[in-house]
């Protein structure tokens, strides 16, 4: 019977290595391999492919946070599934039975918006004009057309979903979830109907959740632009106005920062307590502009002490106006539309655009004698994040989810560490905000979502009053049309045929539908096999930015409708900004798609990509400049794996990243570096190597063989130690510095002479501790560079036939295989590292070249010191390039070395005579410390100019103060090399 992975058609490894790394060639057909083989399934690591039968390693669940389907993928989304990616390998690796179940977001805002403007630009024609349904057969047709370019992109940066578990939020499964969750929500009483306050956007035409609103504060007077304006419109001033009493020669000032709802205004409030105006409880002002007398009222929530101590009241455009008014049982009056134009009430400024009326209600007052004056005010203006529009508070009835019990369980549920929040840092925010939880609005005014399933009901029957919108009795929800008209009649215990039915117009919150995306991804309300093995899942990896639009509110949904957490822990990472700390803007040029980062991109390119896109002109040439300063010559070519390893690399920055794009390339050449590693190792083992079974000691190796799997067993500690804390930048420290430092600069060197030598036992012990450091070195680095390693690890032999056919699925290394740890050998060999580096730095100092081979003369303390450099002596003679290296305590090293301290337990003495020409070697010495000397006076003078400290930015400052300690440093070291030269004259 023939295998899977013999079916699957594997690239071709027989060639020999191309001589130099190449990305576009490494990552060449390596994905639709793995995924052919099926590796990325949860059955492959489940015993006999039964995701029912328990995995005895371990089992790991963990679903994407679905990316909209507007649009692609930028460098956030590529930290994030970078971020999984490499946890779900590193599971799979370990043989626990892993999944990470891919989705999309229907993005109801988003969607809606990009099909409106689509619809416009090529049939210059609204939603309206075509109607409800032509309109979202057309957004599913844009979905149907754009849907897989985000989930082509998750695959070029080699995401290990299970592709054939994708899920859409309005597929056919997961929409029947939704109707489920809401109807039993809404009979439990956990969803209900209500007319009050909510945040609306004029722009977008629909109300939005607290949490999608933006605060942006001002100082005080500031322009701001607003969509639908020529002109930027004015924030931050208090305007203070006079209202008339009634029959009395007085007025009562008032002040607000938004003037132009003085037409909604339904009562002046004051405190009970303020003696400026007891005289007036009770009594009547007359509005100035409409045909209405308001009242006087007391409160205690006004504040004496702010503008005159006595507040306009707007019932339904501001929301403590809102509970003022409740309390005094105020008229709520409209007097902005949802387009955010003045309504009929608004009198002579009837149909005005919201802020026109501002300024029209100033000069207004300013003709009848009534303005007083206007302040500066620092104020917080509501911006909707989508929209960027001022948000509007109008009264509208909706529907809420009443968050209460929900978040208390949500909240207990971290305070007794049932779920993890990494790092803990975010446990503040966590509690600050549900202790604190407003009831959620899930009503939508779109037409692209999900159809809110709850319906209006009308009794044909004189006996029954007409129903109110807002009366929750007249309202049915149910999982069809027939469930409903059944309820509705059992309600009014009428027949059938006497109730009509209407449903509601509105769609719910896209977040509605992404808090229940753990279960309905795997089949709920459904009992199916795949929902009793995948749910509770195992993680949810996230950035911190949607704590609230979504781990809130799956911890909610899970604990009250299935009553378990639906994951046992939540990673929380940084957010990616630009290198200059920015926010990522599109207007800013900064919005970078990870694919140009991998393939590479002129900097045409990035104009080509911006003109594409939807920013009008000015923000195009701004984006431009920004582009240009960024990346003068483009993006180069860095490849998956590089920026993979960068973006995790980063994660050490808190709750900011601040990514340079071009500091992605300096991973490119680690992985440069990787590939020659290999290509020298596969020839130093030969074409005939054949490793052991197992990784095991012959008995013959040397003390460097014994070091380097030290250290590859200390890497191998440092990396699941890691893993298992989410430190990521400890992980790609430990395999950088193995690669980089330990194999590549000391071990591969050290193993040339070897190698050509003619101790074929000795060659052989290293070759298997070699093929040992790649075998292991390898899959320590898999789960971060997937296709480098992948690459690499296909041209290694096997130790047995019945190894996996896969890096991805073999086994990651463990402390139980990497058992060479020796604390004791590193330390010695750190010492003689060191005695290296002071080697090559007197070499640099005199200008010897790697021709030319000193004798190097090491004194030491006393004979044990002795004795452990001496064991180490090839090493040091081969890393430095000597001629010889002769180890002493108590004879004296010849006359004509130059000399540096290593530590009290060794000095290093390098033979110059016979190498260098004392006369030449002088006059270049004294010609470089003259410059130098020069250098420092100039720099120091700089420093000694007038006001230095007050007139020099600190930075500056800090840069020449650590100029001069070099400078310092270079002529102390220059002198010193001068005494020596002397000698030999």
């Amino acid at each position: 019977m023939i295998s899977l992975h013999q079916m699957a058609k594997k690239k071709d490894i027989l060639c020999p290595l191309p001589d130099s790394y190449s990305p576009k060639y490494v990552e060449a057909a390596w994905y639709t391999w793995w995924e052919k083989l099926g590796v990325f399934k949860p059955e492959y690591n489940a015993p006999g492919g039964d995701i029912s039968k328990p995995n005895p390693k371990g089992q790991f669940v963990m679903c994407i946070p679905p990316p909209n389907v507007t649009g692609t993928l930028h460098l956030g989304h590529a930290l994030t599934n970078a971020v999984e990616d490499t946890l779900v390998r590193w599971h799979r690796m370990r043989g626990e039975t892993s999944l990470w179940n891919p989705g999309c977001d229907h993005a109801g805002i988003a969607t809606q918006v990009v099909v409106e403007k689509k619809l416009w630009k090529e049939q210059k024609q609204t939603r309206h004009d075509i109607g409800r349904e032509k309109f979202i057969q057309m957004a599913w047709q844009w979905k149907e057309e754009k849907g897989d370019t985000i989930y082509n992109q998750l695959k070029t940066l080699g995401s290990s979903l299970d592709w054939d578990r994708a899920c859409f939020t309005m597929d056919p499964k997961l929409s029947k979830a939704v109707t489920e969750a809401f109807v039993r929500l809404h009979e439990d009483g956990a969803i209900y109907r209500s007319n009050r306050l909510v945040n609306w956007s004029c722009t977008l035409k629909s109300a939005i959740s607290d949490i999608e609103v933006d605060k942006k504060e001002l100082p005080g007077r500031t322009l701001l632009p607003v969509p639908g304006y020529t002109e930027k419109v004015e924030f931050g001033v208090l305007v203070s106005f006079a209202y008339q009493i009634e029959g009395e020669d007085e007025e009562i000032v008032v002040a607000t920062t938004r003037i132009e709802t003085m037409l909604g205004d339904t009562a002046i409030a004051v405190h009970p307590s303020d003696e400026r105006y007891k005289h007036l409880h009770g009594k009547m002002a007359a509005h100035p502009f409409c045909d209405r007398w308001i009242p006087i009222v007391t409160d205690e929530f006004v504040d004496m002490a702010f503008g005159t101590g006595a507040v306009k009241i707007t019932p339904a455009h501001d929301h403590n106006d809102y509970d003022v008014g409740k309390r005094h049982n105020l008229p709520f009056i409209t007097i902005i539309d949802d387009l955010g134009n003045i309504t009929a009430e608004g009198g002579p400024f009837k149909s005005m655009k919201r802020f026109d009326a501002r300024k029209a209600v100033l000069q207004a007052l300013m003709e009848k004698g009534l303005y007083r004056d206007t302040k500066d005010n620092p104020m917080v203006v509501p911006i909707c994040s989508r929209s960027k529009d001022v948000i509007e508070p109008l009264l509208k009835a909706q529907w809420y989810v009443d968050c209460g019990d929900m978040a208390s369980q949500a909240a207990e549920a971290v305070r007794q560490k049932e779920l993890k929040i990494v790092p803990d840092m975010h446990e503040k925010t966590w509690f600050n905000w549900l202790d604190n939880i407003r009831d959620w609005c899930i009503s939508r005014q779109l037409w692209w979502g999900h159809r809110i399933p709850c319906y209006f009901i009308t009794i044909a029957d004189g006996s029954f009053p007409a129903g109110d919108d807002i009366d929750n009795k007249y309202w049915v929800s149910g999982r069809t049309e027939t469930e409903a008209l059944e309820k509705a009649a059992a309600r009014f215990a009428v027949s059938p045929s006497a109730i009509t039915l209407r449903q509601d117009e509105d769609v719910l919150d896209t977040w509605f539908s992404s808090a229940l995306f753990p279960f309905s991804i795997f089949g709920w309300p459904d009992q199916t096999q795949e929902l009793s093995a995948f749910y509770p899942g195992t993680l949810l990896e996230t950035g911190h930015d949607i704590i609230f639009f979504w781990v809130a509110r799956m911890v909610m949904f899970g604990l009250k409708l299935m009553g378990k957490l639906p994951f046992k822990e939540v990673y929380l990472h940084a957010m990616v900004r630009d290198a200059h700390g920015r926010k990522m803007s599109k207007s800013l040029g900064n919005v970078i798609d990870p694919v140009d980062v991998i393939h590479g991109i002129t900097l045409e390119g990035l104009y080509q990509q911006l003109e594409m896109g939807n920013l009008d002109p000015r923000e195009i040439q701004r984006a431009k400049a920004g582009q240009k300063a960024d990346y003068p010559t483009g993006i180069p070519e860095c490849g998956t794996d590089a920026l993979r390893f960068a973006l995790l690399a980063y994660t050490a920055q808190g709750r900011d990243i601040n990514l340079d794009v071009n500091r992605v390339q300096g991973y490119r050449f680690f992985c440069n570096k990787l590939w020659n590693a290999n290509k020298f190792a596969l020839m130093g083992l030969g074409n005939d190597f054949k490793p052991e079974s197992t990784a095991q000691l012959s008995g013959a190796e040397r003390p460097m063989d014994l070091w380097i799997l030290s250290r590859l067993a200390a890497a191998a500690d440092s990396c699941n130690d890691g893993f298992a804390a989410y430190d990521f930048p400890a992980v790609t420290t430990a395999i950088y510095n193995f690669w980089l430092y330990d194999l590549c600069d000391v071990y591969l060197e050290y193993l040339k002479p070897v190698f050509r030598g003619d101790d074929q036992q000795r060659a052989a012990a290293s070759r298997s501790v070699l093929y040992t450091c790649l075998d292991v070195a390898l899959r320590l680095i898999s789960p971060f560079m997937p296709f480098i390693s992948e690459e690499l690890y296909q041209r290694l032999p096997r130790r047995s036939t019945n190894c996996p056919p896969s890096i991805c699925v073999t086994a990651y290394p463990e402390a139980t295989e990497c058992v060479w740890r020796d604390k004791a050998l590193e330390e010695k060999v750190t010492f003689v590292l060191s005695i290296v580096g002071t080697i090559r730095s007197l070499c640099s100092d005199y200008f010897l070249t790697s021709k030319q081979a000193a004798d190097v003369y090491l004194k030491c303390s006393d004979a044990s010191t002795q004795d452990a450099v001496r064991v180490f002596a090839d090493l040091v003679m081969t890393l430095t390039n000597s001629h010889t290296v002769t180890t002493m305590v108590s004879e004296q090293p010849p006359e004509g070395c130059a000399i540096s301290t290593v530590s009290d337990l060794c000095v290093v003495h390098l033979l110059l005579k016979g190498l260098i020409d004392p006369v030449k070697e002088e006059a270049k010495l004294q010609s470089k410390k003259t410059k130098l000397d020069v250098q420092r006076q100039q720099l120091h003078t700089s420093t000694q100019v007038a006001n230095y400290e007050l007139k020099v930015p600190e930075q500056v400052r800090s840069s020449n103060t650590e100029k001069l300690q070099q400078l310092d440093n270079e002529i102390v070291k220059l002198g010193e090399a001068l005494e020596t030269i002397a000698k030999m004259l």
